[in-house]
């Protein structure tokens, strides 16, 4: 899960793995795979830094194979 701001300033989580794409136009749009849209105050590169650190924190809980 990863940590954004709405437009109104009101803090929510998302499942990073359910973000299809991110766009900049010019308030940071985030498309779910399942529709819906998100608008927020972070930017584009702030949403794919956060969700690649999502990504890292998970492969860290794995057991080394």
């Amino acid at each position: 899960m990863i940590k954004l701001t709405r437009l109104n300033g009101q803090s929510f989580v998302v499942n990073a793995e359910l973000i299809k794409t991110v766009e900049s136009r010019p308030d940071t749009t985030i498309k779910l795979i399942n529709g819906d849209t998100l608008i927020v105050l972070e930017t584009m590169d702030d949403v794919v830094d956060r969700s690649v650190e999502y990504g890292r924190s998970l492969r860290k809980l794995l057991p080394p194979s």
